[in-house]
């Protein structure tokens, strides 16, 4: 017997309702692109979509390299590089230069270059490689940050410095790896070090001059973390007067991590920032019972003032490096008939969440790569469920817990079209052994307690591409690659996907199949952000960054030892190979249709 399909004016009312919001998020996208990339994310969405669409499924295989342009670096490279009218800007990794290029010109020479100088030192206190994510534009600066915990404003026509702050000490691990993000004339800028035992937290400076308007911690007493009266999470397990400290051992909260090395996104209309903040220290849960809060979650804050307004948290102390640093991909989806405001967030721990982003309530958590160190998320008390047997403990070694450290998904950030209604997400398919020990913490020191050797999950491949349809919760298709996916990735009006692997390789997939329609091997292997922008001659053009390194290559940016398995925090166990299949590099990549005849 089939079941009776009921139809009423309120449902139907709903349905429409949601058709109206896919319909204005598509025209809404059209209407507002201009050709330019001003931030790493695209738009304070975090959509990463352009919706230029000159090159197609039908003509992406005649794309060809337009010129190209060498950083004289040979570290990892994760920045995306940026677009304001006719000049493109290009961040690198320590020692953090800014190029500008002319585009109006043949090869786009070199208009200028700024060297910030950091700290040499810092170099010694940066976990995972000496990575920069990118920079922004905001009002005729380019504003980004030094691995030596500096944010530097510079003119964008002449790059001469106008302002720098100085906001993190290396003395205590701290760097800064992560693209800022401008909200309201207010720089946002968060710290690097979680396995370095520093204190996380999230700062505001004045886009005009430096100057610090607010600072928020992410651990420690409710006047530290900025919240009073206005918080309202949404689960019980969040509400209590200073949880960032009473969910901690004494006062471990100090060197507890919970930095902010990812993404920031921004509801304009809500007038809200969300962002994560990333694993609890040290590694070894044993010596920090409790849910370690505010670590492994995501905030909203009003930008204003830094003040919180909710708070949920991804997984509840952290026994498995799951930072939740993830991009917050803010979008309007039906959901059970009705038009909501959801954040869409693929997590470490290896669930697609759809958040509520007013309330903070998850409306979804499904995972999307194999995942048997949780049994999955109790929605009505948004907990993560632990599975009991992939617990670390001391003195025994843990094996087979998957995903790994770096999680089903790390930072390389994932894109949305409002096309075909899909988000196009990197992910890894890694699994650990893990055997943890007492740490002691020793200021600027690693500060970790946990030996670690990662290798491929099932299947024998330690990478996929995927597109994923967060309202129906479901795979549409996937893309095995041998190594883990460490780049960026961006989707199109032409409903074309990009991304990089490891050994080198920029593809082009249709992004309503998954088939490969394109190709390119570059000197490097790619863990950067691609963009797509508009030539000063109208014609669309596709740019990327290749240079392997991160956390993931950096057995070959640093040369390490691949017969060790445990170095780079475990990922040499699974990335030992990559000697074989790239070396370091620097390079910029711009790519177009040939131009008509």
């Amino acid at each position: 017997m089939q079941p009776r399909v009921r139809t009423t004016a309120r449902s139907i009312a709903g349905l429409l309702g949601a058709l109206a919001l896919v319909i204005a998020s598509s025209a809404t996208a059209r209407a507002d692109e201009d050709g330019q990339w001003t931030m790493p994310a695209k738009n304070y969405a975090s959509t990463r979509y352009s919706a230029l669409n000159q090159i197609t499924p039908a003509n992406v295989a005649s794309l060809r390299p337009e010129f190209t342009f060498s950083t004289g670096t040979t570290k990892g490279i994760e920045a995306a590089p940026l677009v304001v009218g006719a000049t493109m800007y290009v961040v690198t990794p320590y020692p953090n230069y800014l190029f500008a290029l002319d585009l109006t010109k043949p090869g786009a020479p070199l208009k200028w270059r700024y060297a910030p100088r950091p700290v040499p030192a810092s170099q010694g206190v940066a976990c995972c490689d000496v990575v920069n994510r990118g920079a922004v534009f905001w009002r005729g600066k380019v504003i980004f940050n030094t691995l030596d915990g500096q944010t530097v404003a510079v003119n964008a026509d002449t790059g001469k410095e106008v302002w720098r702050t100085r906001l993190g000490d290396i003395n205590k691990g701290e760097t800064i790896t992560m693209a800022p993000l401008v909200v309201k004339g207010k720089v946002l800028v968060g710290n690097s070090g979680g396995e370095m035992g520093v204190r996380g937290w999230i700062t505001a400076l004045n886009a005009d001059t430096g100057a610090v308007a607010w600072k928020a911690f992410n651990t420690g007493p409710d006047r530290d973390v900025l919240i009073g009266p206005d918080f309202k999470p949404f689960y019980a397990s969040d509400r209590g007067q200073d949880l960032g400290a009473r969910t901690w051992p004494g006062e471990a909260w100090k060197i507890g991590g919970g930095t902010v090395w990812g993404w920031i996104s921004y509801d304009p209309e809500l007038d809200l920032i969300y962002y994560g903040t990333g694993n609890p220290g040290p590694w070894n849960p044993d010596q920090r019972p409790g849910d370690n809060k505010w670590t492994a979650g995501i905030f909203a804050r009003d930008p204003d003032t830094g003040k919180a307004r909710w708070f949920y948290q991804f997984t509840p102390h952290d026994q498995h490096d799951y930072d939740a640093i993830n991009e917050n991909v803010l979008l309007d989806l039906p959901i059970g008939g009705k038009a909501r405001k959801v954040i869409v967030r693929p997590e470490r721990n290896g669930y697609l969440y759809v958040i509520d982003r007013a309330s903070g309530e998850v409306l979804s958590a499904d995972p999307f790569v194999h995942v048997n160190s949780s049994e999955g998320v109790d929605l009505k008390t948004g907990r993560l469920i632990p599975t009991k047997a992939k617990e670390p403990k001391l003195g025994k070694v843990v094996r087979d817990i998957c995903p790994s450290a770096n999680g089903a998904k790390d930072w390389m950030p994932s894109a949305w079209s409002p096309r075909t209604r899909l988000l196009y997400l990197p992910a890894t398919n890694m699994c650990m052994d893990v055997q943890t020990a007492e740490a002691n913490y020793i200021a600027g020191t690693p500060y970790v307690g946990a030996e670690v050797r990662m290798y491929a999950g099932p299947g024998g491949h330690r990478g996929l591409f995927m597109a994923w349809d967060p309202a129906r919760r479901k795979k549409v298709w996937e893309v095995q690659e041998d190594l883990p996916v460490w780049s960026g990735a961006l989707t199109t009006g032409g409903d074309v996907v990009f991304y990089g692997t490891m050994d080198g390789w920029f593809k082009a997939l249709d992004a309503r199949t998954g088939k490969l329609l394109w190709s390119f091997k570059t000197s490097s292997g790619i863990i950067s952000q691609p963009v797509s922008y508009r030539g000063p001659d109208g014609r669309q053009y596709v740019a990327v960054l290749s240079g392997v390194g991160g956390w993931a290559g950096v057995v070959v940016s640093a040369d390490l030892d691949p017969r060790d398995p445990t170095a780079a925090l475990g990922f040499v166990g699974a990335t030992g190979d990559l000697k074989q299949k790239t070396t370091p590099g620097g390079t910029l990549y711009v790519f177009a249709l040939p131009r008509a005849r």
